[in-house]
């Protein structure tokens, strides 16, 4: 058990020397203010929390970057929550607008009995194509393209981080084209 009447100094050195008490402590001290500014700055009860739980698995990865000279625990807390945060929006609007942007890019047309024809033939040498995936590719490209689910969501219901489920989708989106004889 630590003693709350220690410092917010000491308890950082005695974090910087692997004390797991001294780091709950901290947590517990600042862990409120910091999920109050992320959520402030961000609109977002989860993306708050993700952010809140990255700047204190950086003091506990890194707790000698803490300079008590340059000001209190909390300051510094604060001002790292701050950056990533806005950080974090900058993400989000950016992935936002991408996302937009793709969806854009896909027509809308009416079909004559021609066409239908053909989008039906193609449509059975896309099932095929698609079937012959390996499913960690071929589950989020069915979510996101035929389930209209966000990179992000695909991440959240595959259990995945969303970078790894991009890097999926482009991989078996480029080896769709190749099956199906079109340019990636």
């Amino acid at each position: 058990m630590i003693d709350d009447t220690l410092t917010d100094v000491e308890l950082v050195r005695r974090t910087l020397a692997g004390d797991r008490g001294a780091f709950r402590t901290v947590y517990e001290r600042h862990s409120g203010s910091v999920l109050s500014l992320a959520k402030r700055v961000l609109r977002n009860q989860h993306l708050a929390e993700e952010v809140t739980q990255e700047v204190f698995v950086q003091l506990w990865n890194n707790p000698d970057r803490f300079d008590p000279t340059r000001g209190s625990l909390r300051t510094f807390l604060l001002t790292m929550t701050h950056g990533r945060s806005v950080d974090a929006v900058r993400s989000e609007t950016s992935r936002r607008d991408r996302e937009e942007r793709e969806s854009r890019l896909v027509p809308v047309a009416t079909a004559g009995v021609d066409e239908t024809v053909e989008r039906s033939s193609e449509d059975a040498a896309l099932r095929s194509a698609l079937g012959d995936l390996p499913p960690e590719q071929r589950r989020p490209i069915e979510l996101a393209y035929f389930g209209g689910h966000t990179y992000r969501e695909v991440a959240s219901r595959l259990g995945e981080p969303e970078g790894t489920v991009k890097s999926r989708i482009r991989i078996g989106m480029a080896t769709l084209a190749k099956s199906l004889g079109t340019p990636a």
